[in-house]
C-alpha cells in the first residue's frame, strides 16, 4: 500500500509541469481576449464622441454645403454668358468687332442655306451670287488693315487670336466651293450679275426646253425629235463653243447634261454629228487600202513579166531567120 502511494506521488510530480503549462496558456489567452475587448470598446467610444448630434450637424455641414453650391453655380447654364462677357472685353474695340462677327455669321448661314437649296438641280452660281457677294464684303472688312471706328482693326483679334482660326476656315470652305464650281466663268468680275454668254445660253436653253414641253404633251416623241432637232443642235453647238472658250460653270454643265439625258434617254432621239462623215470616209479608205495595194502589185508584176518575155521571143525569131538565110 505504501509503495503504491509513493509511485502515485511520483506520477503526480511528473504531470505537474504539463498542467502548469496549460494553465499559463489559458491565462494568456484570456488576457489577450480582454485586451482586444478593451480596444474595441475604446474605439467605439471614440467614434461616438466624434459624431455630432442633429443640431450640431447643420452647424458643421452648413458652410461646406453652401460653398459647394456656390462652386457648382459657377458652372451652371449661364456660365457661358459670364465667359463671353469676360472675354469680349479683351477684343480691341469689342463693340465694332463683335458686330462684324455677328454680321459674318448671318451671311454665312444664308449662303449655306442657299447652297443646300440649289444643290439639285445645280444652280449655285446663278441663285447664290448675291449671298456670296455679301459674304465676301463682310470678310474683306474683317481681314483688311483698314481701320474702323475709333481706329480699330479686327483682323488680328478675329482671325489670328487662336490656333483654329475658325472664321478663316469657314470662309475658305465656301470659297473653295465657289472656285470648284467654276462660278467665276459665269459671273462678271464685280460679282453682281451673270455674263452675256451665260444669259445667251440660258435663252437658247429655254427655247429648247419649251419645244420639248410642247411636243411632250402631245405624246409624240417622233414629232419631237423632228421639230426640236434644230434648236437642240444649236444648243449643242453653243455649248461646244463655250467649252472651248472656258466660259462654263457648274450650272451650265449640269443643265446641259440633264438636257442631253432627256433628249437621248427619255425621248429616244438622236442627232447625227457632222464629224462622223470624214471618220467614215477615212475608215473606208483604210479598209480598201490593202486591196488596192495588192491589186496594183499584181498588175505591175504581170506587166513586167511581159516586158521580160517579149525580147527573148524576138531574139529567137531573128536567129532563126539568119539560119534560114545561111542554108538558102
Amino acid at each position: 500500500m505504501g509503495c503504491y502511494e509513493e509511485e502515485r506521488s511520483v506520477d503526480q510530480r511528473k504531470k505537474h509541469p504539463i498542467s502548469l503549462t496549460m494553465s499559463l496558456f489559458n491565462a494568456s489567452a484570456l488576457f489577450i481576449m480582454l485586451l482586444m475587448y478593451g480596444i474595441a470598446t475604446a474605439s467605439t467610444e471614440g467614434v461616438n464622441t466624434i459624431i455630432p448630434d442633429s443640431s450640431q450637424e447643420g452647424a458643421v455641414l452648413g458652410p461646406v454645403v453652401s460653398e459647394l453650391a456656390v462652386s457648382q453655380s459657377s458652372f451652371g447654364p449661364h456660365s457661358s454668358l459670364n465667359f463671353m462677357s469676360a472675354f469680349t472685353e479683351d477684343l480691341e474695340g469689342s463693340d465694332y468687332c463683335v458686330e462684324l462677327l455677328r454680321i459674318f455669321g448671318q451671311r454665312y448661314v444664308s449662303n449655306v442655306n442657299c447652297l443646300v437649296s440649289n444643290a439639285r438641280p445645280v444652280q449655285v452660281c446663278e441663285n447664290c451670287l448675291v449671298h456670296y457677294s455679301s459674304l465676301i464684303e463682310i470678310y474683306t472688312n474683317i481681314s483688311s488693315d483698314q481701320m474702323g471706328p475709333g481706329n480699330v482693326s479686327c483682323r488680328d483679334s478675329l482671325l489670328r487670336s487662336d490656333r483654329l482660326m475658325l472664321i478663316y476656315l469657314l470662309y475658305d470652305n465656301l470659297e473653295e466651293i465657289w472656285t470648284t464650281s467654276g462660278c467665276d466663268h459665269c459671273v462678271n468680275k464685280g460679282l453682281n450679275q451673270l455674263t452675256n454668254d451665260t444669259f445667251y445660253f440660258m435663252a437658247v436653253l429655254n427655247q429648247t426646253l419649251s419645244c420639248f414641253e410642247k411636243y411632250q404633251q402631245q405624246g409624240n416623241h417622233t414629232e419631237l425629235c423632228k421639230e426640236c432637232k434644230v434648236t437642240y443642235k444649236g444648243l449643242n453647238e453653243l455649248y461646244g463653243r463655250m467649252e472651248k472658250n472656258s466660259t462654263l460653270c457648274i450650272d451650265i454643265e449640269d443643265t446641259m447634261n440633264m438636257t442631253r439625258r432627256q433628249w437621248s434617254k427619255n425621248f429616244n432621239c438622236s442627232l447625227p454629228r457632222e464629224e462622223t462623215v470624214p471618220v467614215i470616209a477615212v475608215s473606208s479608205f483604210m479598209l480598201f487600202l490593202p486591196i488596192i495595194f495588192y491589186l496594183s502589185s499584181f498588175l505591175h508584176s504581170e506587166q513586167k513579166k511581159r516586158k521580160l518575155i517579149h525580147p527573148k521571143r524576138a531574139k529567137s525569131s531573128t536567129s532563126l531567120m539568119n539560119i534560114q538565110d545561111k542554108f538558102s
